[in-house]
C-alpha cells in the first residue's frame, strides 16, 4: 500500500483580536524546548527512510505561518490521529507565546505580511518583489509514495484534471485583508502569481520532466528546482509525487479526505499507465480554466468535469472523482470514509462556506477567525 503523508500549514493570530501575528520563531522555539515533541521522519519520506529526522515544526515564508509535517501512513486511521495530535500540540505552542492557531488558507482579517529572515527567503522578496510579500497563504501538500520517477510522472500526467476538484473540496480562503474576494479559494489565485505556478502540460518521460525543470532553472527566474511550484511534482528530495493544489482545510477531517483522494488518485493513474492508457489530452491553458473555476466556486456552483472540462453541477463533479477512484479506496478500505465526508461537505459546506456563514450570523471578521480558532484545536 502507498505511504501518503501531509504538510500542513497554519495562520499564527492574536488570541484577542484575530489579527495575524508574526511569532513562528517564537512558537519553534517554544515546540523545541517540549520534551513532547520528538524528532520525526516527515511526510516526505517513506517508511523504510533512515536519513537523519527533520523537525515536525518548520517556518513557512511569513513570520505568520507554522507549517507540520506527519509521518508517512498507510492507514488513515493513523494519519487522522497524528493530524489532529500537531494541530493541538501547534495550538498548546501557540499559546504559550500568546497566540492561536488557524486553519484559515487566507487571513480574513487586513495583515501587512513579514518576511521570515534567511537567505532563501530574502532572495525571493528581491526577486519578486510584493508578490512574495503578498503571500501569506497555508495550503496542505500531500506526498504519495511511487516506485519510480517514471511512474510518478506518468501519474502526474494523469491527474492534471482531478486537481480542481481538489481545490473545491479544500476551498477555504474566501475572504482578502478584510474584504470578500468572491472567490471559495482566493489563496490559489493568489498562489497563482508565482511565475512558476501552476497546472503543466503532460511530460510523457522522467526525461522530459527533468528537462523542463533545467530548463526553468536555467532561466535564472527561479534559485534552485525546489521554487517549482507544479500543481502536482516529484519531490526532489523523496521518491514521491506532492500534491500542491489543496488550501488547507478548516476541518482535520476534510485535511484526511484530501489525502485519501490524492492517495487513490495516484493508484489509479498509476494503474493506467500500467495499462497503457494515455493520459487525457487537455491544454494547459483550459486546465488554467478548470482550476479558476474551482477557486471561483468551490462547493457552491458549478465545475468543470475532468473529463470534457465542461460544465457540470458540484455534485456531479466530486461523486465522479470518487468513482474514478473507487477501485482503489476500496482496497485499501478507504470508500466508506470517502463517501461520507464528500457527502457532508456537499450538504454543510467546506471552509469558505463556513466562513461566509459565521460572518453572515455574526457581522464579525474577528468573530470568524475566532471559531476558527476553535475549530482548529482537535476536541
Amino acid at each position: 500500500m502507498r505511504t501518503v503523508g501531509v504538510e500542513e500549514e497554519l495562520l499564527l493570530v492574536d488570541r484577542e483580536s484575530g489579527e495575524p501575528r508574526a511569532l513562528s520563531s517564537a512558537v519553534l522555539a517554544r515546540a523545541a524546548r517540549d520534551p513532547e515533541v520528538r524528532r520525526q521522519p516527515s511526510a516526505r519520506q517513506p517508511d523504510d527512510y533512515r536519513e537523519p529526522e527533520e523537525e515536525t515544526f518548520e517556518k513557512e515564508l511569513h513570520g505568520e505561518q507554522l507549517e507540520f509535517a506527519t509521518q508517512p501512513r498507510t492507514s488513515m486511521d493513523d494519519l487522522a490521529e497524528e493530524v489532529a495530535r500537531w494541530r493541538g500540540d501547534a495550538a498548546r505552542h501557540a499559546g504559550d507565546v500568546g497566540a492561536a492557531v488557524a486553519a484559515l488558507a487566507t487571513s480574513p482579517l487586513p495583515v501587512n505580511p513579514s518576511v521570515n529572515p534567511g537567505s532563501r527567503f530574502q532572495w525571493m522578496e528581491e526577486q519578486f518583489g510584493l508578490t512574495t510579500q503578498e503571500q501569506l497563504t497555508c495550503g496542505c501538500h500531500v506526498h504519495v509514495s511511487v516506485d519510480s520517477d517514471e511512474e510518478g510522472v506518468a501519474v502526474i500526467d494523469r491527474i492534471r484534471a482531478w486537481l480542481p476538484v481538489l481545490v473545491a473540496l479544500s476551498a477555504n480562503s474566501p475572504f482578502w485583508q478584510g474584504n470578500d474576494s468572491l472567490y471559495s479559494s482566493y489563496r490559489s489565485r493568489v498562489w497563482g502569481r508565482w511565475p512558476m505556478a501552476g497546472p503543466t502540460e503532460i511530460f510523457g518521460s522522467a526525461a522530459r520532466y527533468e528537462e523542463q525543470v533545467a530548463e526553468m532553472v536555467a532561466t535564472g527566474v527561479l534559485r534552485d528546482r525546489g521554487m517549482v511550484y507544479f500543481d502536482a511534482r516529484l519531490s526532489h528530495r523523496y521518491p514521491t509525487v506532492e500534491i500542491r493544489a489543496a488550501d488547507v482545510c478548516l476541518e482535520a477531517t476534510s485535511t484526511v479526505l484530501i489525502a485519501t483522494l490524492a492517495r487513490a488518485l495516484v493508484e489509479t493513474a498509476a494503474r493506467e499507465w500500467q495499462a497503457d492508457r494515455p493520459p487525457p489530452a487537455h491544454g494547459v491553458a483550459s486546465l488554467r480554466l478548470a482550476a479558476w473555476q474551482a477557486a471561483r466556486s468551490g462547493l457552491d456552483d458549478t465545475l468543470l468535469r475532468s473529463a470534457t472540462l465542461r460544465p457540470a453541477p458540484v455534485d456531479e463533479v466530486v461523486r465522479s472523482l470518487v468513482d474514478h477512484v473507487r477501485d482503489a479506496l476500496e482496497e485499501t478500505g478507504d470508500l466508506g470514509r470517502v463517501r461520507g465526508t464528500t457527502e457532508d461537505l456537499l450538504k454543510h459546506g467546506n471552509g469558505a462556506r463556513v466562513q461566509r456563514d459565521l460572518l453572515h450570523r455574526t457581522g464579525s471578521l474577528r468573530d470568524v477567525v475566532a471559531e476558527c480558532v476553535r475549530r482548529t484545536r482537535p476536541g
